[in-house]
């Protein structure tokens, strides 16, 4: 994040860019030191972040190309109502989401797929279509699936959404990250898929429950 002060008017407060992008303000702080969006502070340690900035990251695609226009991305406008699951699965390994994209497509499920392929992206993704489940890795470059994960979970607008997490580590390394949070479904890897499919299937009967 920069420090030096701009001559440039327009720009905007953190809590501007969060009604910009439609995300919490820590979200935008975190984008913020990480340097994904860019920003500077003020002599009394005030964020102000350009306006240009803000709009270009806005306009950066939510998620991956890999598997998008093959298997569907839900319309937020569209989906109240219509029974189906929106499904955002974050996972930074292509092969691994062409592996979900198979995998799902053959269950028969009433599922929507997004795909995002960091945690930053499935950040701005969540505010912008509030999934029903998120299927997220816990290890990636950035910020990582248990960020997001925590992110979710102390957002009490998204406090319906069904969150599992997927990881390769061991307990003994989970443990050190702080442990799979209460109400969080974990997958270890290599992914079982059978289980998968039934907790895809739990929770597609849930979503047709709730728009009945």
């Amino acid at each position: 994040m920069k420090t030096a002060k701009t001559t440039s008017s327009e720009v905007c407060t953190t809590q501007e860019a969060a009604h910009i992008l439609g995300i919490s303000v820590s979200s935008v702080q975190q984008l913020v030191e990480a340097g994904i969006i860019e920003a500077w502070k003020t002599k009394g340690g005030h964020r102000r972040i350009p306006l240009a900035a803000v709009q270009a990251y806005k306009a950066t695609p939510g998620s991956s190309s890999a598997g998008e226009s093959e298997h569907g991305r839900s319309s937020p406008a569209a989906r109240p109502g219509n029974g189906r699951t929106a499904v955002l699965i974050i996972e930074d390994n292509r092969l691994q989401r062409e592996l979900y994209a198979s995998a799902m497509a053959s269950w028969g499920l009433p599922l929507d797929l997004v795909y995002c392929d960091n945690g930053y992206k499935a950040l701005l993704e969540i505010a912008r279509s509030k999934p029903d489940v998120v299927l997220a890795d816990i290890v990636m470059e950035g910020m990582d699936g248990y960020e997001v994960v925590k992110t979710i979970l102390h957002d009490p607008e998204l406090r319906d959404v069904s969150i599992a997490i997927v990881s390769s580590l061991d307990a003994e390394e989970m443990a050190q990250r702080g442990g799979i949070p209460a109400g969080v479904v974990f997958f270890p890897k290599p992914v079982n898929f059978d289980e998968l499919r039934g907790y895809m299937r739990a929770c597609s009967a849930r979503r047709e429950r709730e728009t009945r």
